[in-house]
């Protein structure tokens, strides 16, 4: 029997969703190839669209969960006629039509303008928190998402958000909370983009600037036998030089985003190194780490990018990491580490960017 067949059976699974707006539909292709290998996880943790997706996967039956996603991404979806394949001049500015038509005029059950809004900046205008109003997300949450099936915790969910006057990290989770619409509208809430949303006498927002991808969670509880995380990340640590302002402004961006799974490896390291020399016999943590690789024609906008071949080539990209990442665990030497790391290489996922849906 194969490692990642034993995933979600003999052996519990974790799945630890990050963040990253549109570059979302990453995530549903990652998880429609679990679902068609029989991979069910045990517990999610998420934040933003990581958490999001999550509630889609926990609060509805396995058959609904497909074609609850692919709903959630089709009304995203700015309908405009056609495809176009990666890495073409076209193509990009394909991706910035997109992208600014997101922005001014919304995504319909999603996000929309507010008052005033960018007007706050005025001098002669009442003050504004926010660009944008995300309220519309929770009419599609409550339509998409069986919310009584998933605080009965089939799956575990943890949904990760930041108080926005300590900096402090909070988390909800299914085991002791019961979760609403408006934990996933926190956990959305990205500054200044979007409110931040009072919850319990609390001001939340998105954990992006702190811990886009929440996998230091699971590694917190003692669990009592083996298991496996799958961390699947929306920014790239690694990235080809910047050759204009666009895609320096895009690096940036990624760096924000991705340094702190960087700490969270590093110190997870240095704890599990501690664990082999005081507690050498006690349970093993695999870790399995992917990471979207921007595809070379998407630029800093690209988390607002809701054109078809954009959320068509992420889905791909998702769903043939996933299937690398899974052949990886399944090639991998077994350790007598308590602790092991496996990724697939940054060339292999940019590659795998560029390939689009078409291929």
């Amino acid at each position: 029997m194969t490692a990642s067949s034993q995933l979600g059976r003999e052996q519990p699974l974790v799945l630890a969703l990050g963040g990253g707006n549109a570059l979302g539909s990453y995530l549903a292709g990652a998880y429609e190839h679990l679902q068609q290998r029989g991979i069910e996880p045990q517990w999610i943790v998420g934040g933003s669209i990581g958490a999001v997706t999550g509630a889609i996967i926990a609060g509805n039956a396995p058959e609904d969960r497909m074609p609850r996603l692919r709903a959630f991404w089709d009304e995203a979806m700015i309908r405009s006629p056609g495809l176009l394949g990666r890495g073409t001049k076209i193509r990009h500015a394909y991706n910035e039509i997109h992208t600014i038509t997101a922005l001014l005029f919304g995504r319909p059950g999603l996000f929309g303008h507010r008052f005033p809004g960018m007007l706050s900046m005025l001098p002669w205008m009442p003050g504004d928190v926010a660009l944008y109003d995300h309220k519309p997300l929770l009419q599609t949450l409550e339509r998409l998402v069986d919310f009584e099936r998933l605080n009965r915790g089939d799956i575990r969910l943890t949904v990760g958000c930041v108080d926005l006057e300590s900096g402090e990290e909070v988390f909800f989770d299914t085991v002791r909370d019961t979760l609403t619409p408006e934990h996933f509208l926190a956990s959305s809430a990205i500054t200044p983009v979007f409110p931040p949303v009072e919850i319990g006498g609390r001001l939340l927002c998105d954990p992006g600037y702190t811990n886009n991808l929440p996998l230091d969670v699971p590694f917190a509880e003692p669990l009592p036998d083996d298991f496996t995380c799958i961390a699947v990340e929306l920014f790239s640590l690694q990235a080809s030089r910047p050759a204009s302002l666009d895609a320096t402004a895009e690096r940036a961006n990624d760096l924000i985003f991705a340094s702190p799974t960087r700490r969270s490896l590093e110190a997870l390291k240095r704890e599990y190194a501690l664990r082999d020399r005081w507690e050498p016999d006690g349970p093993q943590a695999t870790l399995l780490h992917m990471a979207y690789y921007a595809g070379s024609d998407e630029r800093a906008g690209k988390t607002f990018d809701y054109s078809p071949s954009s959320i068509q080539d992420r889905w791909a990209a998702g769903r043939r990491d996933m299937e690398r990442s899974l052949a990886l665990l399944d090639g991998a030497p077994a350790e007598g580490r308590r602790f092991r790391y496996l990724a697939l290489g940054p060339q292999e996922e940019a590659a795998s960017a560029e390939r689009g849906a078409g291929a």
